[in-house]
């Protein structure tokens, strides 16, 4: 069953950011924050190996040291 939540005492360029925001994505200002909720809460997502090798093409990784670099940069960022 669907539950209805509020947020009191947005502040007003937060809300102003979320309208922006929502009329980027052709959403309402419910509709964005809804998106922005579920995409909280969903697992991480995993990359298909077709997905990393064109993230490291687009990167233009060529060594080891520098895909070992980026993955700690990655998991420091956690």
């Amino acid at each position: 069953m669907p539950v209805n939540l509020s947020i009191k005492n947005a502040p007003d360029r937060v809300v102003q950011r979320l309208r922006e925001r929502a009329a980027r994505h052709h959403r309402s200002l419910q509709g964005e924050l809804l998106a922005i909720v579920e995409d909280a809460v969903r697992g991480p997502r995993v990359l298909t190996p077709e997905e990393v090798r064109a993230e490291v093409e687009r990167l233009k990784l060529r060594t080891p040291a520098e895909s070992v670099a980026m993955v700690r940069r990655d998991r420091d960022a956690r």
